[in-house]
């Protein structure tokens, strides 16, 4: 008989890995397939349908947004049937409908003085991609954290609202209240550098025609 054939009339021995856990790897690979399964049904149908439900009770509370503080309340509680942003934000959450709620909401509690939370609304919005919303989430934080007096924190989310998506019409704004917020931090060359960015990145803006004086003041104090 050739080594090759008794290999093969070899059964597996008792006591092997194999024999011992064959029940256990069936098992183990059907927990495997049964995972993958609910995975992809949790990614296709059951987000996909809170995502559409959210975005449909949404419309709403969008209405009230920027409206006066009675209708920004409205936008926050909800109305006659309608959820409100906290309610979409927390039920609807792994939702863009969830996601935009906490930018909303951010800016919401800004404008109404509740800076703690505005940082916590807009603590929970994650990037999408967006050259819009994502530099100007970064900067509501700013402006939040500026309010609470926290000016580290504030200058590190106005930094990364200017080079978030560089523009004309952003960027600048930011850049500018980096500067202010390096001043408040005794820092005033890293306010010189902020300053002086404007003018010459983005002599165009609306930012950059009274920027001279900014960058005077903070030279001289850099000094």
């Amino acid at each position: 008989m050739s080594t090759t054939e008794k290999e093969v009339s070899h059964p597996v021995k008792k006591g092997s890995f194999l024999e011992e856990n064959s029940k256990s790897l069936l098992f183990i690979a059907g927990a495997v397939v049964l995972l993958i399964g609910v995975y992809l049904w949790y990614q296709n149908v059951y987000l996909k349908n809170r995502a559409l439900e959210a975005s449909a009770k949404m419309y709403k509370s969008e209405q009230y947004v920027g409206g006066v503080d009675s209708l920004a309340s409205k936008a926050i509680n909800g109305t006659a049937g309608y959820p409100g942003l906290e309610k979409i934000a927390e039920e609807y959450d792994n939702t863009k409908s969830a996601n935009l709620a906490n930018l909303y909401l951010g800016g919401i509690y800004l404008r109404k003085g509740e800076f703690k939370k505005a940082t916590e609304a807009l603590g929970k919005y994650s990037e999408t991609g967006s050259p819009v919303a994502d530099p100007l989430a970064l900067g509501l934080l700013g402006d939040a954290y500026s309010e609470l007096k926290d000016f580290k924190q504030a200058a590190t989310y106005y930094k990364k609202a200017a080079d978030k998506s560089s523009n004309k019409f952003t960027s600048p704004l930011f850049l500018k209240k980096l500067g202010l917020v390096y001043e408040h931090l005794k820092d005033f060359k890293s306010a010189e550098d902020a300053y002086t960015k404007i003018k010459t990145q983005y002599p165009e803006s609306q930012e950059a025609a009274m920027v001279d004086e900014f960058i005077a003041r903070a030279s001289a104090q850099a000094k």
